[in-house]
């Protein structure tokens, strides 16, 4: 099971609570949300959004990271995915630096997402290496599944912006998780309330 991070796995848009830190913090959430419902290019809208971040210092990530808060059911999902012998992973237009103690929460096995430039422990406002966009989050659900010789047919993708379908279109099930209208129209299944671990009768 592959999950968005960002108001999926976590009940924050972090990209925002980093802003926030800059004093830009709704000028970066209303490109959020043009990015949500797809009205945007998302890698145009993150490196937009990231270049905000210039000049913070490079210890707002920890105190950002700490702050962020599970989603209701999320521990407790992916415990039962575990127990069934599945993996969970996380794959994110956020960023890896941000993970760490989600991950430990939650318990989630794998994880991508995106670099966010620190040079003298300064934020540059950029992002390392390829974007975490579209496709590249569909890719990493057909990854992994290969690596860990799972059928796709026996792959489940959950998120809720439009960022995430592509590794909708690709997963054997789609999950809308409390989602941008685009998304529950593309989705096999909606879930409406903010608990995961009701997807828990979906697992095989």
């Amino acid at each position: 099971m592959v999950f968005d991070v960002d108001s999926t796995l976590i009940e924050d848009e972090a990209i925002e609570l980093l802003a926030e830190r800059a004093g830009k913090r709704d000028e970066v959430a209303a490109v959020t949300e043009r990015a949500m419902r797809g009205e945007l290019d998302f890698s145009e809208s993150l490196i937009e959004r990231v270049a905000t971040l210039e000049g913070l210092p490079e210890s707002v990530l920890a105190e950002v990271s700490n702050q962020l808060r599970p989603t209701e059911g999320a521990a407790v999902l992916v415990r039962a995915i575990h127990e069934r012998g599945g993996m969970a992973a996380a794959v994110s237009g956020g960023f890896i630096q941000l993970l760490g103690p989600v991950k430990k929460a939650i318990g989630f096995d794998f994880e991508r997402a995106n670099t966010l430039e620190v040079v003298n422990g300064l934020l540059t406002g950029k992002v390392l290496g390829t974007i975490i966009d579209r496709e590249v989050k569909a890719e990493s659900l057909i990854t992994w599944a290969q690596q860990l010789q799972v059928p796709i047919s026996r792959t489940i993708a959950v998120g809720d912006g439009a960022n995430d379908l592509g590794m909708m279109a690709v997963a054997g099930l789609s999950v809308a998780f409390c989602a941008k209208p685009v998304v529950r129209e593309k989705a096999k299944i909606a879930l409406n309330e903010r608990d995961l671990s009701m997807l828990i009768p979906l697992l095989p």
